[in-house]
């Protein structure tokens, strides 16, 4: 098949498009068409065998987001009915409300199914989404919790399928190197370090753990975290708490090094009050370490609750502290849960079986 996907360079998106693209170039061709959003960028660059990354010098060389886009999208449109009429796709994949505005348009008279990805369902956008809901051949969802989002806003039951985000099972397994850690039990958290990412959470739950050391990896470098506003409230938390001595806070850490601090850790906590991809959890589970992780989103469908991981309303600190002592002064429950977990992350979420699915997708809309 000819694939073209037409998607924003957000970083959060960019490293789950190029992986599940690069499994499809094994044996299809695929081009993503994306803004270029520096200077210094080549028009076309051959990313992996049978990918290649298309940069259109549509609007200003930098990020924009999707409502600053608005202005640029009928240009984009253009570009990319100006390429397909040269070199017609068999299938149009779109990730995000206005991308899926300019595939729509650009594609018109050309009679190539178009599927829709949003990640998000948008408040201010919803009146767009829902005709581009309709007006696609499919509409991939990556969770049940966002279908049945699609579904209260009027997208057809019938054009909606589940697509999960999936994780690098060759880089997050079981085995490898463990990065250093002392005598105490470790919570480990990933992420922003915004208070709806759930750091917060977990340092409000540490006063009933004692003698356990959390530590949470995410926000700017190590040598900006004093610069930085949510850094500091959460260094503030902890020191009301009394708490303070037993948080780390390492800053950004390399994506290479997550998997050896995921192993190092007695268990993960990621306790958002949203989470669209729960990726996290993922690669913690398919690290063999046990996870508790917020009831919602993502997490519904890859986490169950007591066999793969322990789920918990979000901003719950008592409740998590107490998944949390029993977690950890139960070691063959965490054996359990981190077998369980491993098995479902590889078998389920890996990037060869999110590819092959997304790839029935897109024969059943040229169907």
């Amino acid at each position: 098949m000819n694939i073209a996907i037409v998607a924003s360079a957000a970083a959060n998106r960019r490293h789950h498009i190029l992986s599940v693209a690069r499994e499809l170039g094994r044996g299809h061709h695929v081009t993503i068409y994306s803004r270029r959003e520096n200077a210094e960028g080549k028009p076309r660059t051959r990313v992996a065998p049978g990918v290649t990354l298309e940069s259109m010098d549509v609007g200003p060389a930098r990020d924009l987001p999707a409502d600053e886009l608005v202005p640029y999208l009928s240009d984009v449109a253009r570009y990319l009915e100006q390429r397909w009429s040269q070199d017609r796709p068999d299938v149009i994949h779109a990730h995000s409300w206005a991308c899926g505005l300019a595939a729509v348009t650009g594609a018109k008279g050309l009679g190539v199914p178009v599927t829709q990805t949003f990640h998000t369902v948008h408040p201010a956008h919803q009146k767009l989404e829902l005709a581009l809901g309709r007006r696609a051949n499919a509409v991939i969802a990556g969770s049940g919790d966002e279908e049945s989002a699609l579904i209260r806003l009027g997208v057809p039951r019938g054009n909606i399928a589940i697509v999960p985000y999936g994780i690098d099972t060759e880089r997050f397994h079981r085995r490898g190197a463990v990065a250093t850690r002392g005598s105490r039990k470790r919570l480990l958290h990933v992420g922003p370090l915004t208070p709806e990412r759930g750091a917060h959470t977990v340092i409000r739950a540490l006063p009933g753990l004692p003698d356990v050391e959390l530590v949470i990896a995410g926000g700017p470098l190590m040598d900006d975290l004093d610069d930085d506003r949510d850094a500091r409230r959460l260094r503030a938390l902890a020191d009301q708490l009394g708490v303070a001595e037993r948080v780390t806070l390492l800053g950004q850490v390399r994506r290479a090094s997550v998997p050896k601090l995921m192993r190092s850790a007695d268990a993960v906590v990621t306790v958002p009050r949203e989470a669209a991809t729960g990726v996290v959890a993922l690669e913690a589970m398919a690290c063999g370490v046990p996870v508790i992780a917020s009831a919602v989103g993502a997490h519904l469908d890859s986490v169950i609750d007591g066999v793969t991981g322990l789920l918990v309303p979000p901003d719950r600190p008592a409740r998590t502290a107490r998944l949390a002592r029993e977690l950890l002064t139960d070691p063959t429950l965490r054996t359990a849960l981190g077998y369980a977990g491993a098995d479902r992350a590889r078998s389920r979420y890996s990037w060869e079986r999110v590819s092959q699915e997304l790839l029935r997708v897109y024969e059943a809309a040229c169907a």
